[in-house]
């Protein structure tokens, strides 16, 4: 009795060990402790840390209602911008967790990160340039005017999940996971794995997930009502970049809850392919991407 007694002790005290350090690895949904990034500077020395805000404190600022209408922007695109939307898309479709998730395409750096070249345009992009993109491309809509209180509240809600780190500063994050590239992919495999791990939010025929309400839960992969073609989610690679490392969304054993990482890279990229190839909206404007060369591998066009 008295090793039995023993065994069960020393049993308990690995399984609370090794519940602490998978504790200490992957934070709970309710942990209270702020998760934070490196701050570097230019030469990449860690100069400060990047927390990300809290939305009660958005109260606090000078232009809190302004912040918080372009969180409801982001959140309720769709629904507050019908004119702009063709797609059933919010920008929280693709900017996991309202912009706040690393490798889910945060807005961590976003305010930073702009003005720059892009490759796709050829020409130096403003932010109001990028967001404007996203409405044309991804939500398969049409721009906003870049004076309008839409685009500035958007950019405002932007900003401030940047908490103002000086432009010469970075903050640690990536936009997204690395993908293996070399990889080749089969959509039919790919149909089979989507079937299985995707189809339950997304549907069996791609269409998304709306509540009883109209309210888009989980967004079309392709379809009348998804992206179109030019948008940077149709492209294999870069859609199984944001699947190895956001989806599926729902309990897992490791990470917290929608936190990707159940997938191989093979995997992904097979869901990628096999998506990103069904019908989706055309993009006139795709005539003159990459028109300095350049082009990826997996652009559709």
């Amino acid at each position: 009795m008295n090793k039995i007694i023993k065994w069960s002790v020393m049993a308990a005290t690995v399984i609370a060990i090794g519940a602490g350090v998978y504790l200490v690895q992957s934070p709970s949904l309710t942990d209270a402790k702020p998760i934070s990034f490196d701050i570097l500077d230019k030469d990449k020395n860690v100069v400060g840390q990047y927390q990300i805000p809290d939305d009660t404190t958005i109260a606090q600022e000078p232009n809190a209602e302004e912040i918080m209408y372009g969180k409801r922007l982001m959140n309720e695109t769709k629904r507050l911008l019908p004119q702009h939307v063709g797609a059933s898309m919010n920008c929280s479709s693709c900017h996991v967790a309202q912009g706040k998730l690393n490798m889910g395409a945060p807005y961590f750096t976003t305010s930073n990160s702009y003005p720059k070249v892009m490759p796709r345009a050829g020409k130096e992009v403003d932010l109001t340039g990028r967001i404007n993109g996203c409405f044309q491309r991804s939500m398969n809509g049409k721009p906003l005017d870049p004076n309008s209180r839409e685009m500035k509240a958007m950019i405002a809600y932007v900003d401030w999940v940047g908490q103002k780190v000086p432009k010469a500063l970075k903050v640690k994050i990536q936009n997204a996971g690395k993908i293996n590239e070399e990889l080749v992919p089969d959509p039919v495999n790919g149909r089979a794995l989507y079937a299985a791990q995707c189809a339950s939010c997304h549907g069996d025929n791609g269409e998304g997930l709306k509540d009883s309400r109209g309210d888009i839960v989980f967004p079309p992969l392709w379809g009348d009502e998804s992206f179109n073609i030019g948008a940077g989610m149709a492209r294999t690679y870069k859609a199984a970049a944001f699947i190895k490392y956001n989806m599926p969304m729902g309990v897992q054993k490791h990470g917290a809850w929608g936190q990707g990482n159940v997938l191989s890279d093979q995997e992904a990229v097979d869901i990628a392919e096999y998506f990103t190839h069904m019908p989706r909206p055309d993009f006139p404007g795709k005539v003159n991407d990459w028109a300095k060369g350049n082009k990826p591998k997996d652009a559709r066009y």
